[in-house]
C-alpha cells in the first residue's frame, strides 16, 4: 500500500473522525436550509384541487390518518340552502327529512337545520366525516358545488410523500403555500368561510 513512499491506509480513528465531521456538516446544512425555507415563507402543505377531484373515494382509504385528514367542507357563500340538497339526500328520495335511510352520507356527518321555509342549513360534523366524497359528488351533480373536499391542515401530518396524492387518479393533489392552504372552487383570492 505504498505509493511514492507514503502509506495510504486510513486508520480507524481517522475514518470515524472524518465520518462524524461529514455527518455534522450535512446535518448543519440541512438545518440551515430548513430555517432559510421557513424564514422565507416557502413552507408548503398538501391540498386537493376540487376542480380536478372526481370523488373517487380514495381520500377516505389512502390517508395515513384514520379517519382521513380530508374532509368535506361547506362553502356557505355558494350554498342555496335548498330543501332538496343533492349532497344530503340519496338520489330519488321521495321524503325530504332527516331519516337515516334518506341520507347520502354513510356516517351521517351532514346535519340539516331548518332556517325558514323552504331553506335549510347544512353543516359538516368533521369528527364523523371520513372524506369519501359521496356528498360532494351529489352536490356537484344536483346542486351548485358548495360541498367540496379539502385537506384540513389542522388534521394533516403533511407527509413528505402524501399517500393520497400518490393514489389519486385525477392528479388533484399538489403542494400549496402554507399561508394559502385551501383551494376552493368559486372563489378567487378571498378566503371564504369553510367551517
Amino acid at each position: 500500500m505504498h505509493e511514492g513512499g507514503k502509506d495510504k491506509t486510513v486508520g480507524r480513528r481517522t475514518f470515524i473522525r472524518n465520518g462524524v465531521q461529514i455527518s455534522i456538516a450535512v446535518g448543519l446544512g440541512g438545518i440551515a436550509t430548513l430555517v432559510a425555507t421557513k424564514a422565507g415563507g416557502d413552507e408548503f402543505v398538501w391540498q386537493l384541487d376540487p376542480s380536478k377531484c372526481t370523488q373517487c373515494g380514495r381520500c377516505a382509504n389512502s390517508c395515513v390518518k384514520s379517519p382521513s385528514a380530508v374532509k368535506c367542507v361547506h362553502v356557505y357563500a355558494m350554498c342555496g340552502y335548498c330543501d332538496l340538497c343533492g349532497g344530503y339526500f340519496l338520489p330519488e328520495t321521495k321524503i325530504l327529512d332527516t331519516a337515516a335511510e334518506h341520507q347520502l352520507c354513510p356516517t351521517k356527518a351532514i346535519k340539516r337545520t331548518f332556517i325558514e321555509d323552504p331553506f335549510f342549513q347544512y353543516t359538516i360534523e368533521e369528527d364523523l366525516c371520513i372524506g369519501c366524497g359521496k356528498c360532494v359528488k351529489g352536490c356537484d351533480a344536483f346542486g351548485n358545488g358548495s360541498l367540496q373536499l379539502q385537506v384540513r391542515q389542522n388534521l394533516c401530518d403533511n407527509c413528505n410523500e402524501c399517500a393520497i396524492a400518490r393514489n389519486c387518479p385525477s392528479d388533484a393533489y399538489s403542494r400549496v403555500p402554507a399561508d394559502k392552504p385551501y383551494l376552493l372552487n368559486g372563489f378567487g383570492k378571498e378566503k371564504p368561510d369553510i367551517t
